[in-house]
């Protein structure tokens, strides 16, 4: 069996930065544990690394301050970096690092984004983010069952 992480994070309350939040809740209601684990989070922490060493893919999901509002992305995370760093926020790779480095945990994974427009206080999505989220959704399903039913993934940038 398949087991796949989904880490959704993002600040709920800085408008488009919560996307990734509101695609988690849409993801729950379609699959079920214990294929399919989805944690929610405001950012990712060194004690993520312990939960990706269980599994045979990540995908991290997350809202993007780059591209052009309402773009969703699908990438391929190749080889960590070596080093890790600590600082006050940790990036997708550097998580991937920490677990291949403590654990040797090395699965497949992927960052899918959905490019945000304001960032501001506040918890409602902007228009643009608003009317995306159910493309961001239905990438990041597609994704799951193509791992799911072990078909190839492109390892090739995806833009939608």
């Amino acid at each position: 069996m398949i087991r796949i992480l989904i880490l959704a994070y993002g600040n709920p309350l800085r408008g488009d930065d919560g996307v990734a939040g509101r695609a988690a809740e849409e993801l729950s209601s379609k699959f079920a544990a214990p294929e399919v684990e989805i944690v929610c989070a405001h950012q990712l922490a060194p004690e993520m690394a312990e939960k990706i060493s269980w599994v045979d893919a990540v995908i991290f999901i997350d809202g993007a301050e780059d591209g052009q509002p309402g773009e969703v992305r699908c990438n391929s995370l190749v080889e960590p970096f070596a080093g890790v760093r600590f600082s006050h926020q940790l990036s997708p790779l550097a998580i991937l690092a920490l677990a291949k480095q403590l654990y040797g945990a090395s699965p497949g994974a992927y960052s899918v984004t959905l490019t945000g427009q304001c960032f501001d206080h506040g918890e409602n999505l902007s228009l643009v983010v608003a009317e995306a989220l159910p493309r961001l959704v239905a990438k990041v399903e597609a994704l799951i069952h193509q791992l799911l039913s072990l078909e190839p993934v492109s390892s090739a940038s995806s833009k939608t």
